[in-house]
């Protein structure tokens, strides 16, 4: 049974009966006709698919696999379709979300955080024996880890087996290991422990972002070296435990240069990985901006299509000058960028237009945006009460985490499908 949409979410008609997530297609919405309420986060199809599988495609083109980051979108629909279009698996950040992955069909996890606290072991534990074709995979640290994990065990008395990857770290950023030494360690701590088998090794470069072409070539080829020499180092000792060997790294901004050094160097099989998960949806500020870096190392004519936008409309104009949307916080990300104006239309309209360059959104409160504009423009130039406007966003988390549905649109503003968000 699929969730049943109803007034209690954001974006559905209060007026409406209960329908079937599945069956929102079938309904005939509009959005520009004001078929659904606003505020509305929409995802458009057609940039959507393409994303798909441009990522898709890049990756086959470097014998690399994708395993994508379900934090992005807690999306069981959309994580169907990635894996549909050939993703080896799905990553998480939690045991909880990894749960959502698991209960939808997702064969293959990586959880790319620490496992330790007992009811996150107690509920993976539980995972793994619920489903036996499940593979799921977290990642390790720290000696401290490793006993916070016996001391579990022998509180529960427990023969669950883990599977993990060693993390390597960046110094003055965030988990795994800092040096060489430290990680071939922890990896011969593994060997010598029952029940919990190394199968790789894992890292995240994106702290080291900048759209500085230099900077980012040279530290990211540093840590890719540091995780290809530490695997090395494993494959020499035997410490890993699996049939296949598994490297991974790749958040949305820098894939390119982890696609690079990713694929393993190692004699016996073994996986390259990249988890970016931003890509699908992508966005109009930051991920845009990282795009276009990307696309200048590569040259390439086109990257990624920004597929997420939240509609809301213009509810008063109290002054000369600044207009105020109904959309605020709880709508729309802005943790890194504010969301920014890209379309209008009139409620009605079969099409939208561009917004004036001087169309600024500056503020954001709990329910309301603050659109700034230029008072002594022409009176088509400024914002009426009633228009809609479209706004892009900046870093996709932080918006579908505002959700618990999304349409999905084409080009006509038609809703087509629907995806259930599940934060």
């Amino acid at each position: 049974m699929t969730l049943q949409l109803n007034a209690t979410f954001k974006g559905f008609p209060g007026h409406l009966a209960p329908i079937d997530l599945r069956d929102a297609g079938a309904q005939q919405w509009q959005v520009l006709k004001g078929d659904l309420p606003f505020p509305l986060a929409i995802i458009r199809q057609s940039a959507l698919l393409h994303n798909l599988h441009w990522m898709q495609n890049f990756c086959k083109e470097r014998g690399l696999d994708i395993a994508p980051h379900g934090k992005t979108t807690m999306s069981p629909e959309l994580y169907q379709l990635q894996l549909d279009a050939g993703a080896w698996g799905i990553s998480f950040a939690t045991v909880f979300q990894a749960s959502l992955g698991a209960r939808n069909g997702v064969k293959r996890i990586i959880i790319a955080n620490q496992v330790y606290q007992a009811p996150d072991l107690d509920a993976l534990a539980s995972l793994l024996e619920a489903f036996p074709e499940l593979r799921v995979y977290f990642l390790v640290d720290s000696m401290a880890q490793m006993e916070a994990i016996a001391q579990w065990r022998a509180s529960r008395d427990s023969h669950a087996n883990f599977t993990v990857l060693i993390e390597l770290g960046i110094d003055g950023k965030r988990t795994g290991c800092r040096d060489h030494t430290q990680a071939l360690e922890l990896a011969r701590c593994i060997k010598a422990t029952p029940h919990i088998q190394l199968c790789g090794v894992e890292t995240y470069e994106g702290a080291l972002a900048t759209c500085n072409h230099a900077h980012d070539q040279t530290h990211v080829a540093t840590l890719m070296a540091r995780l290809q020499q530490l695997a090395i180092a494993c494959e020499a000792e035997h410490l890993f435990e699996h049939d296949e060997v598994l490297l991974t790294a790749g958040g949305s901004a820098i894939f390119d240069l982890v696609a690079k050094d990713l694929k393993p160097h190692l004699k016996r099989p073994a996986r390259g990985i990249l988890r970016s998960g931003c890509y699908l949806t992508h966005d109009h500020v930051q991920y845009r901006k990282m795009l276009q870096c990307v696309g200048e190392r590569l040259n390439l004519r086109e990257t990624l299509k920004p597929a997420l936008e939240v509609i809301s409309s213009v509810q008063s104009c109290p002054e000369p000058g600044l207009a105020l949307l109904t959309m605020g916080k709880r709508d729309v990300s802005y943790d890194l960028d504010l969301p920014v104006a890209i379309w209008r239309a009139n409620l009605g309209d079969t099409s939208t237009q561009g917004v004036p360059a001087h169309w600024q959104i500056e503020a954001l409160n709990d329910q309301h945006a603050y659109l700034r504009f230029d008072a002594s423009a022409p009176v088509n130039e400024q914002p009426q009460l009633g228009q809609l406007v479209g706004c892009g966003i900046s870093h996709p988390c932080t918006t579908f985490d505002k959700w618990r549905w999304m349409p999905m649109i084409d080009e006509q503003f038609n809703v087509v499908d629907a995806i259930s968000v599940n934060f």
